[in-house]
Order: C-alpha cells, then sequence, then structure tokens
C-alpha cells in the first residue's frame, strides 16, 4: 500500500514542492501570511498553515466533500477538545500518542513509520498527524471520565436492546394490506372480491378497496403500513413480498377465517445488519362473537386498560382457560397470520384484526428475544449500547462547548 500511495501522490508531490519552493524564496511576506492567524478559539490561534496542511491530510484520506472548509470545523471542535481537556487535567503521554498513532495508522494496514512517510510525500508534516491524534485521545480520555456513570447499561437497557432488534435490518419494505374476513358460508365470495383487488392497477385502486373491505385499523388510511425490517415479516410472507415489484398486488393468500392481500409500494436496502430473532413471545384473549361492535369496543377497552402481557390475566380473571393464550414461538414456527400482525406491533401493543373459531383475537406483543448464543455476543451488545451513548453525551458536549465559545474566523 505504501508503494501505492507513493506512486499516486508522485507528481502532486513534486508540483506541490515547486510551487512551495517558488513561493517561500520569491515571496516571504506570503509566507509570514501563511502563519498569522485564520481563526481565533477563545484564547488559541488557528493559523492558515495548519488549516492548509489538515486539509492536504483529507485529502490524502480521500475526505469526500470541500476539504478546506471541514479542516477549518475540525480545527475549531479539535481547539475546543484540547482546551476542555486541559481545564479537567487531561494530558496524553507522549507514549499514548504514538500508540495512538500507530493505532490510526493500522487501519491502513501500515506502520507508524511507513504511514508518516507517506503524508510527508504528499506534503503533511508528521506535526499535523501527531497533533490530530493528540485532539482526539485528549477528547476519548476526557468523555470517558466525564460521562462514565452515565454511559453504564443496564439489564433492562440490554432487554430492550435485545427486544427490539437494535440492529436494524439490511432491507425495509413499504406495504399495503388488505384482510378481508371470510365467515362461514361466505367463503366462496370472499374468494372471488380478493381475486378482483389482485388485479389492482394503482396504489389508489388499491387503498379504495382497503377503505372498502380490510377489517385491519389500516383501512382507514387505505391499508398503507410505515415502512417494515424485511426481517421482521413471517418468513412465509417474505418470498411472496420479495416476488413482486412495486405497484404489484400478491395473488390473495388464504389465513384462518381471512384472505389477505398485499401491494408493495417501495422496497430499499439501508446497510445494517438483520437482526436475528430467536423467540417471538405473544399473548391472545379472546372475545367470543367474533368481530361484533361490542367486541370492538370492549377490546378498545382492554387496550387502554394494559400495558403489557401480565396485565391480561387480571382481564381474565375468573374466566375459561382457554380464553387466554399465552405463547413464545421461534419466528418460523408462528401462525402466518398472527406473525403478520406481530411485526406491526411494538412491546404492549395491541391488534383486532384476526379472529379464531367465531372469537374476535385481542393480540399483544410481550416482547421479542434476540438470538444471542455466546457471551461474547452479549458482550459486543453492552459495548455497542455504551459507545453509541458515549458518542451521544460528547457530541451534545462539544455542542454546548461551542456555542459558549468565542470564535472568529478572519
Amino acid at each position: 500500500m505504501l508503494d501505492l500511495l507513493k506512486s499516486a501522490l508522485k507528481p502532486m508531490l513534486g508540483a506541490t514542492l515547486l510551487a512551495a519552493t517558488v513561493a517561500f524564496s520569491a515571496a516571504p511576506a506570503a509566507a509570514q501570511n501563511l502563519f498569522a492567524p485564520a481563526i481565533r478559539v477563545n484564547d488559541a490561534v488557528i493559523t492558515n498553515y495548519e488549516i492548509q496542511q489538515r486539509a492536504r491530510m483529507l485529502e490524502v484520506l480521500n475526505a469526500p466533500g470541500n476539504t478546506e472548509e471541514q479542516a477549518r470545523e475540525a480545527l475549531i471542535d479539535d481547539r475546543l477538545r484540547l482546551q476542555a481537556a486541559a481545564r479537567a487535567g487531561v494530558t496524553p503521554s507522549e507514549e499514548d500518542v504514538l500508540e495512538g498513532m500507530s493505532e490510526f495508522a493500522g487501519r491502513a494496514n501500515l506502520s507508524r513509520e511507513e504511514f508518516i512517510q507517506a503524508l510527508a510525500q504528499a506534503g503533511v508534516e508528521e506535526e499535523t498527524f501527531r497533533d490530530f491524534v493528540r485532539a482526539g485521545l485528549s477528547w476519548r480520555i476526557l468523555v470517558q471520565q466525564r460521562f462514565a456513570g452515565q454511559s453504564n447499561v443496564s439489564e433492562d437497557d440490554l432487554d430492550r436492546a435485545s427486544s427490539s432488534g437494535a440492529d436494524g435490518s439490511n432491507v425495509r419494505v413499504l406495504l399495503s394490506e388488505i384482510i378481508i374476513p371470510a365467515p362461514p358460508g361466505q367463503e366462496e365470495a370472499v374468494r372471488a372480491r380478493a381475486a378482483r383487488i389482485a388485479q389492482s392497477q394503482s396504489e389508489g385502486e388499491f387503498s379504495s378497496f382497503a377503505r372498502q373491505f380490510s377489517a385491519t385499523p389500516t383501512r382507514q388510511n387505505g391499508g398503507r403500513l410505515p415502512w417494515q425490517n424485511l426481517s421482521e415479516l413471517p418468513p412465509q410472507l417474505r418470498s411472496i413480498v420479495l416476488g413482486l415489484a412495486p405497484g404489484e398486488v400478491s395473488d390473495p393468500l388464504p389465513i384462518p377465517n381471512a384472505i389477505a392481500l398485499f401491494q408493495l409500494r417501495g422496497i430499499e436496502e439501508t446497510g445494517y445488519t438483520a437482526p436475528d430473532y430467536a423467540a417471538v413471545e405473544y399473548a391472545a384473549y379472546y372475545l367470543p362473537g367474533g368481530r361484533t361492535p361490542e367486541n370492538l369496543a370492549r377490546a378498545r377497552v382492554i387496550d387502554a386498560e394494559t400495558d403489557r402481557c401480565d396485565d391480561l390475566y387480571g382481564i381474565a380473571k375468573g374466566q375459561p382457560a382457554s380464553r387466554l393464550q399465552r405463547e413464545s414461538l421461534p419466528p418460523s414456527e408462528l401462525p402466518t397470520d398472527i406473525a403478520f400482525e406481530l411485526s406491526k406491533l411494538d412491546r404492549g401493543e395491541v391488534s383486532t384484526a384476526l379472529t379464531r373459531s367465531g372469537n374476535l383475537m385481542v393480540l399483544m406483543l410481550c416482547g421479542r428475544t434476540r438470538a444471542v448464543n455466546e457471551d461474547s455476543d452479549r458482550e459486543q451488545l453492552v459495548l455497542g449500547l455504551r459507545n453509541r451513548r458515549l458518542n451521544a453525551l460528547a457530541e451534545g458536549y462539544l455542542a454546548q462547548l461551542r456555542a459558549d465559545a468565542y470564535i472568529v474566523q478572519q
């Protein structure tokens, strides 16, 4: 890699050195201006030379955008970081700075000496690299000392992160849904209606059908669902969705006591890794009589009176055991219709879209358990949560320092 850097930077280096030689020999005043203050940050100054050097280093590191503007902003932040660290008595040792330089160089598979040599060939002084590392290291130590107590991760934090799939998904989809109830004796008519809806030619037409025939709460919004991680959909539904082009409608999908149709409105990749769930826990409370206005009103009351699955035991107290069902199953073993409804819910939320054997199902998500097979996985999750919390606290602190600082740019 060092040879590649040399060959890539050699023509530019020659031109840079030639220009620098002419500038310093022919115009001493220009050289003096190069070291004149360009920015004042409280009692500290940033020179034009420092800006030029940082911008050149950013170019070598292939930073996108306007490197001079980025250099100005980065150097202001570095001055604020160093000032805050000094007030707190934080001063990294020279050995620590050298180790930090080696660590940074290692990201390019180079030794510290090789990285410094490559920078020098591009016109970047070693001191520029050293100052960059010193500021970052001072800030890291200060943030860890200042916010250590606020970044601890509790068991509740881990449970929430595990159940929410904090790592996200690498593919997410935008769907519209129609769930048409199929009571006994009406199955044929419902199948014929679903077949006609499957021929929808537009989102507007599908939404119109959803408002007329769908039994889900989304009917008021034309069946439109928000973005969902593909990994949270039932395995049986994923292949169906991935087989659709945007705007297309799925073939009618029979589910217990109903028929479902889905329209794909959008699909995108997000650049994250899909979480792996070991189990999904849910509770189903049944109201005899199906989707009557009385049962739907009762379901709304239950939803308002409960925050978690344990609360349903109080609702079902004194009733037959069959009225309340609680399960914890691997995603692949969930019934398709239940899995799809659960994919739309957060912990403690309720769906009333489904029925079973003439009973309205009040379905509540109890939680999702992320697969953690080794202690190292749990340790990585703790580390990830702690680092995200520290980064957020650090960014807020730096923003406060900027707001309170006296900054003047020439």
